[in-house]
């Protein structure tokens, strides 16, 4: 048989097939051979002869990407997470997330969550930095204002969201998916950031091929995996600017004849999007000196 695993606990593994689940152990010989199966693998699995017998699998398919935290695999789309306000907007952390789901080779969609708390001049101006690059949808969450257009764009994939703690992811699939119940955390009003509520991985079927990771939470130290040469093509803004550079291995901080620094300073690229690359450059450099 053949199925999806769709939720993995305590070393069980739920796979989809059809319409039915079945509950699954894996093969002895893939921790012999640290494999471990994760959430979105395509499997293949027989029933045990009783009736209450678990199923085991057998085969895991080859993935098209996987991740280790959290650990989910064959991921189509990322939905990338912000809000508006409430948490404030930091988009140095938004752009690692992204950087992480252009690596992945997945589609992406910037969602920007919360917008009845922010004003048309905040949201504009987060729009201006990331609307010529992904498509994003505003939508309020806790009102499913912008969950259809939401749902429009997530037709057929396997969508993963991802983004800090805080700006609304499991409102956001609960909106999706009624009675998904995934639990939703206050946001810290000492901190204003939001609380680590899910617990483990799990992947719903919103019908039509489409389907939703819910996860315990890409964090934002975990994302950033890229090394110093491919950072750079993982801006697609910058990247039309490359080869103009004086130098073939620029790293377009300070070298002269720099065609991504001058493009910054002209607005070609959001100077906001430069720093960012700037920050993730010198994290990648000061990693590797130890």
């Amino acid at each position: 048989m053949k199925g999806t695993i769709i939720k993995g606990i305590a070393g069980f593994y739920y796979v989809k097939s059809g319409t039915e689940v079945f509950q699954c152990k894996a093969r002895g010989v893939f921790k012999k051979d640290g494999v471990t199966p994760f959430v979105g693998d395509l499997v293949e699995f027989e029933m045990g002869r009783g009736q209450e017998d678990d199923g085991l699998i057998t085969k895991i398919a080859e993935r098209r990407n996987q991740f280790i935290r959290p650990p989910i695999a064959n991921v189509d789309c990322f939905a990338v997470v912000m809000a508006a306000a409430r948490p404030k907007p930091n988009l140095s952390i938004v752009d690692r997330f992204l950087v992480m789901a252009e690596r992945s080779g997945a589609d992406i969609i910037l969602c920007m969550n919360k917008i009845d708390l922010a004003d048309e001049e905040q949201v504009s101006a987060i729009r201006s930095v990331y609307q010529p690059l992904y498509p994003v949808v505003c939508l309020c969450g806790s009102t499913g204002q912008g969950i259809e257009t939401l749902k429009d764009q997530l037709k057929g994939k396997r969508t993963a969201l991802a983004g800090p703690s805080g700006v609304g992811k499991s409102t956001i699939l609960n909106r999706l998916k009624p009675g998904a119940d995934a639990e939703i955390g206050d946001v810290s009003q000492k901190t204003r950031r939001g609380k680590h509520t899910t617990r483990h991985c799990e992947l719903f079927d919103l019908g039509g091929g489409t389907m939703i990771f819910d996860t315990p939470g890409f964090t934002s130290f975990d994302v950033l995996e890229a090394d110093e040469e491919e950072l750079q093509y993982l801006y697609p803004d910058m990247e039309p600017f490359i080869g103009g550079c004086k130098y073939d291995n620029c790293r377009h901080i300070k070298e002269p004849g720099c065609a991504v620094r001058q493009a910054a300073k002209e607005g070609l690229i959001a100077f906001r999007r430069y720093q960012s690359y700037q920050e993730q450059l010198q994290e990648i450099q000061e990693k590797k000196k130890y």
